[in-house]
């Protein structure tokens, strides 16, 4: 007996995508380029969901809770990696319970001042916050972002002391 069965189009219903990261920042912007992409290439819509905070955690235990159906898909960034040796005790194993799917874009870090500030160049900035130890704040999209952790590797390779300023994501940490 010949039986056939027919495999349903995917998507038959609108794909959500959770980005760990507040609207208008890096990751979001790349998500919605991408789901825009995806959208007009699959005729589905793809819905942005952001979840910022704890280093992209809070994105990553939303999107492991979803059923298992295709239709949640998570955006990561090198920073989930990391967060296995920031944070003691996260609900789930990063590398057991995610599946990669696609590479979608490769980014650069930039070290930023405000115009107003003294330091004018890379060797500026390390001696003015070697001769004010303390005194300079450096913000970051929250603790285990990437601004974080670049901001500390920048601290130890360098020997300055400046004051961590956690923001709830990228762009008000950008904009402050």
């Amino acid at each position: 007996m010949l039986r056939v069965a027919f495999a349903q189009a995917y998507p038959s219903r609108p794909v959500r995508l959770i980005v760990g990261a507040p609207a208008g920042g890096g990751f979001d912007i790349v998500a919605r380029l991408m789901g825009q992409w995806l959208s007009e290439r699959l005729g589905q819509s793809f819905v942005i969901e952001n979840r910022p905070c704890a280093g992209g955690n809070l994105a990553v235990e939303a999107a492991l809770k979803a059923a298992p159906d295709g239709y949640t898909l998570l955006m990561i960034g090198s920073n989930n990696a990391w967060n296995v040796t920031l944070y003691d005790n996260l609900s789930f194993d990063f590398v057991r319970d995610t599946a990669p799917v696609a590479s979608v874009v490769r980014g650069v870090a930039v070290l930023v001042v405000h115009p107003s500030f003294p330091a004018k160049s890379v060797p500026d900035l390390i001696a003015y916050a070697k001769a004010n130890p303390g005194k300079i704040n450096m913000g970051s999209g929250g603790v285990g972002s990437l601004q974080h952790v670049y901001g500390e590797l920048f601290k130890m390779m360098t020997g300055v002391d400046m004051l961590h300023v956690p923001y709830r994501g990228d762009v008000l940490a950008e904009i402050t």
